[in-house]
């Protein structure tokens, strides 16, 4: 029986899993005890968890579980990642490259490295959403000491060529951090085979909780060191002291877990789902995808209504169904996409744009029923 209100709105946040959920439980209760505690039971046994999430969370990535430092999300772990780098790395080179359509996270710590004296070149994207290699290739100097490309898009899932990133940043000996919040657990990553040197991820994109994430930093080949962000008791090896969030971490581990056993089958699942709410609507006059189609993430499609005013689309639809059109964290933001504006998407069209984020849990009786609403609120407007 369908139930309403609808979510349609996956990559913003993702329900908890009930197999996740009952993983942490015990963990706030029975086995409440703090990891860095080394003289007792319980810090034994909550140590213990945390390696096992470790190892989890390294085996989803391809990573060695010494590699995985946890943090509270994806945006401490973009922070730690390209602050601690560069200052780090200040001797070397004070030159950043990264892309017009990144997520706030790494365009705004990216601001806030330029006040610090850092050079940052943002690369353009084609109308597909997809970076030019030439153009990354000609904008590395001397100084380039970093490079953050995401992996995939949280407004429009457009991937981006990971690996040729990885292997002109390797070819250089700079440091390449890929920020795989959006993709990770929803499509393969592979560190070792994508030359990635840092990757972040966050376990309220993949069915678990908000407050938990880990940042990858890769030991050798090159051993990458960071100047840690946070200070005080030295815990993850340095790189981010407090005491740790165990059944957070535990819920991560979980998360990674099951997305490595359910991957296969949930990318031609959630994409036929994808494929047919997409179907369904651009049937309609003047809708169309916005982003490439052939380098993308299964779950996410980004319409645009042109002639449609998007905020009464939006408030309509939302009525029902939970849609957004873009990131979470610029909902309240009047100004159009960053990420549409720099597909070359027009202010009209970009406010004009919804995001579908399908997920674990939608069906197929919903994508139906989502059609029909849009349809019919779109006609109505």
């Amino acid at each position: 029986m369908l139930k309403l209100p609808l979510y349609l709105d996956n990559n913003a946040t993702t329900p908890v899993d009930p197999e996740v959920l009952q993983a942490m439980l015990p963990y706030f209760t029975e086995h409440f005890g703090n990891a860095a505690s080394r003289s007792h039971s319980f810090g034994w046994v909550a140590e213990e968890a945390v390696t096992q999430a470790r190892e989890q969370v390294a085996q989803l990535i391809h990573a060695d579980p010494s590699e995985i430092v946890f943090t509270s999300g994806a945006t401490e772990a973009i922070n730690l990642a390209m602050k601690g780098a560069y200052e780090m790395y200040s001797t070397k080179g004070n030159h950043i490259i990264t892309c017009t359509t990144e997520h706030k996270a790494v365009l705004d710590t990216c601001k806030h490295l330029e006040k610090s004296g850092a050079e940052v070149t943002y690369l353009p994207v084609n109308s597909d959403g997809i970076m030019d290699l030439n153009l990354l290739e000609t904008a590395i100097r001397p100084n380039t000491i970093l490079i953050s490309i995401m992996t995939a898009n949280n407004e429009t899932g457009v991937l981006q060529p990971v690996k040729a990133i990885g292997t002109i940043a390797k070819a250089q000996g700079i440091i390449f951090f890929a920020d795989a919040t959006q993709a990770a657990g929803k499509i393969p990553v592979d560190v070792q085979a994508d030359n990635v040197d840092m990757l972040c991820l966050s376990a309220h994109k993949m069915y678990g909780p908000k407050g938990a994430g880990a940042l990858y930093v890769r030991r050798k080949d090159p051993r990458v060191r960071l100047v840690a962000q946070i200070d005080g008791g030295g815990h993850e090896k340095g790189m981010r002291s407090g005491t740790l969030n165990v059944p957070g971490i535990v819920a991560l581990g979980k998360c990674c877990a099951i997305c490595m056993q359910q991957m296969n089958e949930e990318v031609h699942r959630i994409g036929a789902l994808r494929d047919q709410l997409e179907k369904g609507l651009t049937q309609m006059k003047n809708v169309t995808i916005n982003g490439s189609v052939m380098h993308r993430l299964p779950n996410v499609t980004n319409l645009a209504f042109a002639g449609i005013p998007g905020n009464k689309l939006l408030t309509e639809i939302n009525r029902t169904i939970a849609v957004s059109s873009g990131s979470a964290c610029t909902s309240a933001n009047p100004e159009p996409s960053h990420v549409l504006k720099a597909m070359q998407l027009n202010d009209e069209l970009a406010k004009n744009s919804i995001r579908f984020g399908l997920g674990r849990f939608t069906t197929a009786e919903e994508t139906e029923y989502a059609i029909d609403l849009v349809k019919k609120v779109a006609q109505n407007l």
